[in-house]
């Protein structure tokens, strides 16, 4: 494998796409297994669906037959023109028969294919809700993404179309071969013997055809990642002037799709043409066969219009299931990619039998030997032999240069992480004894980095509190500063954020996320520099509501500006992943150490 001037990654050569496609997981089309589990719900639709393809199944056959009672009574007999027309509108109404039964069959399996799909999606969704960070850490959210639409719409059509399809193949050739043996059975037996002729070649190319199915559904999840990437970051690439590297990039990556999309449609194109000339090619011989009885008066003319007819049905149905295998195929790559978010199991997980956490309005959390190294960097200890008590009602500041492990304490307070080493307490309680959602419940997080959904301002503040009634939302929006921009807005608390809150600066981003802590009202407050992104004026103003909000509660402030933090009850000072110093500002400044050392350039940068 090679990257090429684009930065894209492409294949060495023709097999290497092949090479890249891991080995299927699970036997043949086991993987569609997955979607009966979700099907079954709804057994009703089932048994209509089915009864429907039965009914359009037999007309389709009826119709043979009633050409041959056209030609043998109708024509050949002798009689009158109104027996001609009573044998024509007996099969005029096999063909209505057949219209109506086409369109229920329709009708219940394409509704069953979308709701499996729904039902699919909702699963997948909920289960990922439970995963810890590490699982986003080693899968991007923007391949998930590409999984939920590309791989669902698969299943989509194999539900709503492939099997339906199939099934009404399968049908119409067991029928139609049975059909075929009553009215001339030496004929049907020399169909039955090229069977053989058409299964091989399914078998045998049917396999190769998954592992490029897998591959290129693959392929296009990578695509659907970039593109999520490179829109989510636009500004980044236009102010760098990194668009022609991105096309370029992006080319590279729809190219390395196509190529493996044009293996499988070329394997499949071969598969198809051979089967259908072996079957065509048989049916031909046939006929010939047939041709001989009927000028010897062994089979009469209707009986071989029904024979040529039913045979042609046959044919088309053996042709046709040659191509749903390899939907079938591709369907079950799908269904495996979707069933391995479906199923995969958080890191994090509630015990069997969780520990209740006393919720009590001022928290104690302690940090007893705590060592930790995030699962993408094993070999970097983020907190070394840490120990930490934040005693009920106290406001502990923690600062220190970049990746001394600070941010990591409120990750490990949260348990979005289990430690390596040491234990993690809330009101005495070790957290791998609690459920996470009870824990995180007593905690209200102002992140670095403020979240804004793509929703209304209401929803976005009432993610601290959904219950919360507008006159609570607008008392929070006010103690964070946030009151006069939102009602500046056109819409008000209606009005749609964008993307990320692109409609807002950066500063009114970080209110907001305030003012969603602030609805919270938890026990605890998690503050990661939770003013870094305001100007000098909304600072002290943001500042003031939070000196309000963490009066009387337990307060974890992550802090990169130490203006902010000198009325703290206590600093602590962190380098490596440890505990280098603490105490008030005061004392740590008459120290000299390196709490007064980040003092001496801060604020002099500041003076200056």
């Amino acid at each position: 494998m090679s990257r090429d001037n684009s930065g894209a990654t492409t294949p060495d050569t023709q097999n290497d796409i092949v090479d890249k496609a891991e080995a299927p997981r699970g036997k043949k089309l086991a993987s569609l297994g997955m979607l009966w589990l979700f099907a079954r719900n709804y057994p009703g639709r089932i048994a209509s669906a089915l009864t429907a393809l039965l009914f359009a199944s037999a007309a389709t056959l009826a119709i043979p037959s009633g050409f041959k009672l056209v030609i043998d009574r109708g024509f050949s007999g002798g009689g009158s023109g109104g027996d001609i027309g009573r044998w024509f509108q007996y099969l005029l109404l096999i063909v209505i028969s057949l219209g109506i039964a086409t369109a229920c069959r329709y009708y219940f399996v394409s509704w069953l294919g979308e709701r499996v799909v729904s039902d699919i999606r909702a699963a997948v969704q909920r289960n990922l809700l439970r995963m810890a960070p590490r699982f986003f850490e080693e899968n991007r959210p923007s391949e998930i993404a590409s999984r939920m639409t590309s791989d669902t719409a698969v299943i989509e059509q194999v539900v709503g179309t492939t099997v339906s399809v199939a099934l009404r193949n399968a049908v119409t050739g067991v029928l139609g071969i049975g059909y075929m043996i009553a009215l001339a059975p030496k004929l049907a037996g020399m169909m039955l013997l090229g069977i053989p002729l058409v299964i091989l070649p399914i078998v045998f190319m049917g396999r190769k055809v998954r592992v490029l199915s897998r591959s290129s559904q693959d392929r296009l999840a990578d695509v659907g990642s970039m593109t999520s990437e490179v829109l989510g970051a636009m500004r980044i690439v236009q102010s760098f002037g990194q668009e022609e590297r991105e096309a370029a990039r992006f080319k590279g990556a729809v190219e390395y799709g196509f190529e493996t999309a044009r293996r499988r449609i070329r394997l499949r194109a071969i598969m198809t043409g051979v089967v259908i000339c072996l079957i065509f090619g048989a049916v031909t011989m046939i006929m010939w066969q047939g041709a001989i009885d009927v000028a010897s008066g062994k089979l009469s003319g209707g009986a071989i219009a029904a024979f040529v007819l039913t045979s042609g049905l046959v044919a088309g149905a053996f042709g046709s299931l040659t191509e749903t295998w390899g939907d079938l195929l591709r369907g079950a790559g799908a269904a495996e990619r979707l069933n391995e978010l479906m199923t995969a199991v958080p890191d994090i997980a509630p015990p069997a039998q969780p520990v209740a956490v006393p919720r009590i309005e001022r928290a104690k959390l302690a940090f007893d030997h705590v060592t930790f190294l995030y699962p993408t960097r094993p070999d970097a200890k983020a907190l070394d032999d840490f120990t930490l008590t934040v005693e009920p009602g106290e406001t502990v500041a923690v600062v220190g240069p970049s990746g001394a492990g600070k941010s990591t304490l409120i990750q490990l307070a949260q348990r979005f992480y289990d430690p390596q080493g040491g234990t993690i307490r809330l009101n005495d309680v070790d957290l791998r004894d609690a459920d996470p959602s009870d824990i995180r419940a007593m905690m209200a997080l102002v992140p670095q980095e403020s979240v804004i959904f793509a929703a209304s301002a209401r929803d976005n503040l009432r993610y601290g509190n959904w219950d919360a009634p507008d006159d609570r939302l607008w008392e929070a929006a006010r103690a964070a500063h946030a009151e006069d921009f939102l009602r500046a807005l056109p819409q008000g608390l209606d009005s749609f954020m964008g993307e990320a809150g692109t409609r807002l600066s950066g500063g009114q981003r970080q209110r907001m996320a305030i003012a969603r802590a602030l609805l919270r009202d938890a026990p605890i407050l998690l503050l990661d520099e939770a003013t870094s992104a305001l100007d000098a004026q909304s600072e002290r103003l943001v500042q003031d509501a939070l000196d309000t909000l963490m009066r009387g509660r337990t307060t974890i402030v992550i802090a990169h500006r130490l203006a902010t933090i000198r009325a703290a009850d206590r600093i602590v000072v962190m380098d490596q992943g440890r505990i280098v110093e603490q105490g008030s500002h005061a004392t740590l400044n008459a120290q000299g150490g390196l709490y007064a050392k980040l003092a001496r350039l801060q604020f002099h940068d500041e003076a200056a």
